[in-house]
């Protein structure tokens, strides 16, 4: 099989415009592309976008499928998005798109497109409701780093196959607002097991759901660098990337 690592140019529309994206991974041979988004305009995750930037081109190796990155959001334009199955949104922050991105987005998404929003996806865009409701809830508070165990909801979905019934892990544990009724719960952070929880007895933090003519895959985990190692971790967003990318 023939790859290739390098910084490659996507069009945009005319030399003024055009920005670099970082190819990550790439076959001649693979079935499909992914554009990994990783903007901030709040609190940056420095160590845990390193460490999705090096693990997401793994999964594309394993899976068949080109991973691309970038953090400029001028390259979330019609031309560019017509090469990507899905978009993944690695703890972006705050105001990521002007208004013109965003409509491209939205068309993205109607026409068929995916969405993977990693931990921080829901602290994101707070102005924009469409977005709030594609991701399926926004970030409200977090109590500190801490254990905590999930409960796995549903363990016939492509991305929760390999996980127990209940198992533990520690990380940053989102509270949300907003969460939109019609997402479809996979995994539910017990709050006996840690402190600091507030969204009580159905406290949802992996879910999936069809929306606006494509697919969202949310999970909040991915604060801690170390999560990007764990193999349950990977197997999750494996499959929500499986997922999201599937006609």
């Amino acid at each position: 099989m023939r790859t290739i690592v390098l910084l490659f140019l996507l069009g945009c529309g005319s030399k003024e415009s055009s920005q670099i994206i970082e190819k990550l991974y790439y076959s001649i041979n693979n079935k499909f592309s992914v554009l990994v988004f990783s903007k901030t305009s709040g609190f940056v995750h420095h160590q845990a976008i390193e460490a999705g930037i090096k693990m997401i081109p793994n999964i594309g190796k394993k899976n068949k499928f080109n991973v691309y990155h970038t953090n400029n959001s001028k390259n979330i334009n019609e031309e560019n998005l017509k090469k990507f199955k899905s978009i993944i949104f690695l703890n972006t922050t705050l105001d990521v798109l002007d208004e013109t991105e965003q409509k491209v987005f939205e068309n993205f998404i109607r026409i068929g497109g995916g969405f993977v929003g990693i931990h921080s996806a829901a602290d994101t865009e707070y102005d924009w409701p469409w977005y709030g409701k594609l991701v399926g809830g926004y970030f409200k508070s977090h109590p500190s780093v801490q254990k905590a165990q999930i409960k796995t909801i549903n363990q016939n979905h492509i991305s929760t196959l390999h996980l127990d019934d209940t198992w533990e892990i520690e990380e940053e544990w989102y509270n949300f607002k907003e969460i939109n009724p019609n997402i479809i719960v996979l995994l539910n952070l017990d709050e006996t097991s840690y402190k600091g929880g507030e969204n009580g007895q159905d406290h949802p933090i992996t879910w999936y759901h069809n929306y606006d003519g494509g697919k969202s895959f949310y999970t909040g985990l991915g604060h801690k660098p170390e999560t990007y190692s764990d193999e349950r971790f990977i197997q999750l967003l494996t499959g929500g990337i499986l997922y999201t990318t599937q006609d």
